[in-house]
């Protein structure tokens, strides 16, 4: 099997970006998951001006993503389109949308998956798994001049998975119990087999033969069964990074873009050393302290032997990037994530204030689709 079993890689313009949203529908009775997805999209009448508006795995969710963006400002833009589209089509099938990486108190079993050959692949493969992938994600794609770069990019972007995960961390909930997660979404990503980080890899050439490998022993069929956090799309021309929940406002989303383009042009211009084997040894640990603790986790850190917290490396990172966000006219964004509180803090918040999550996810919902005031 040759590279062109997952496609030649599409050059791109570097540093181009597209946002993809997963978002929930809710009923507008008990804010509960409803199953409007396919009615919704039978009566969308939209002409792509702003991006895609598609159907995810099941019916309770729904996905759009942007164009592709030079500019964070043109992500904002789209974004903003794209959510006031679908509120304007919500409304007129009485459901509301909501950000957030898991819903607060559905039930898996009560899910009805998207009509598709593809999405039925999946029920048959994974199971009750695919039901329980009713969860939320922002995925942000970065576009790279060639398939090396790609590869490389891919790696160099590990190290900082932490920092996404817990800057976007908004899922604290699951069957109406606090997980005491901040990010309780990626444990039902990390149940599929193809789940983690790319292995270490020199070159595209590299990929390939480690994705031939995969294809030869029926482990991967596509690029799509590659749930890694970070991975190449080579028909995008992109690396994508997979592992934000959905954030609660489109505001928030669009600094996390910002965060994403600010980082990949640092790296694609300092081109840092960094330690792939032995930060294969601590991935999961640091990725399970962004998920538990969000930004007050701890990150270890192998080449200096160290552990310190995670606070630390994101506020030493946003200040880093500052003169590669001025370069990209996106600064205003990125400051926006020196962090006080999480999504997720926020969603405890509610929580405590309304005495119950069928409101605390109405709030949520109205800070998604009404962010100057409520309906």
């Amino acid at each position: 099997m040759t590279a062109a079993a997952i496609g030649e890689f599409t050059k791109s313009q570097p540093l181009t970006l597209g946002v993809e949203l997963e978002l929930q529908l809710l009923s507008r009775r008990d804010y509960d998951l409803t199953r409007g997805a396919t009615d919704l999209m039978q009566t969308l009448r939209y002409d792509e001006r702003f991006g895609e508006i598609k159907l995810e795995i099941t019916e309770s969710m729904i996905e759009v993503s942007t164009l592709p963006q030079q500019t964070v400002t043109g992500i904002a833009s789209d974004l903003e389109g794209l959510r006031e589209t679908l509120v304007a089509h919500c409304k007129h099938n009485n459901i509301a949308l909501a950000g957030g990486g898991t819903h607060a108190f559905h039930h898996w079993p009560e899910r009805r998956l998207c009509p598709g050959e593809r999405f039925d692949a999946i029920y048959q493969r994974y199971g009750y798994l695919a039901k329980q992938f009713t969860v939320f994600g922002q995925h942000i794609h970065v576009g790279v001049s060639n398939a090396d770069d790609a590869i490389w990019l891919t790696q160099a972007l590990g190290e900082y998975v932490p920092a996404f995960i817990a800057l976007s961390a908004s899922s604290p909930f699951i069957d109406g119990e606090d997980t005491l997660f901040q990010s309780a979404r990626l444990n039902a990503v990390s149940a599929f087999p193809l789940s983690g980080q790319c292995p270490p890899l020199d070159n595209w050439a590299a990929f390939i033969s480690h994705f031939r490998l995969l294809q030869d022993c029926g482990i991967a069929h596509s690029i799509k069964d590659l749930y890694w956090d970070i991975r190449p799309k080579p028909e995008y021309g992109t690396v994508e990074i997979r592992v934000c929940d959905t954030p609660l406002s489109i505001e928030r989303a669009t600094a996390l873009a910002a965060l994403a383009q600010s980082l990949c042009r640092y790296l694609l211009r300092e081109r840092p050393t960094f330690d792939a084997e032995g930060l294969r040894h601590v991935a999961r640990y640091n990725k399970f302290q962004a998920c538990r603790f969000g930004i007050d986790g701890q990150r270890s850190e192998p080449a200096a032997r160290r552990q310190r917290p995670l606070r630390e490396h994101i506020e030493e990172l946003l200040d880093r990037l500052q003169e590669d966000a001025t370069a990209l006219g996106c600064e205003s964004w990125l400051a926006r994530l020196y962090p006080a509180t999480s999504d997720a803090d926020w969603l405890r918040t509610q929580l405590a204030a309304t005495g119950n999550l069928h409101d605390a996810v109405r709030t949520a919902s109205e800070l998604l689709m009404f962010p100057g005031g409520t309906a």
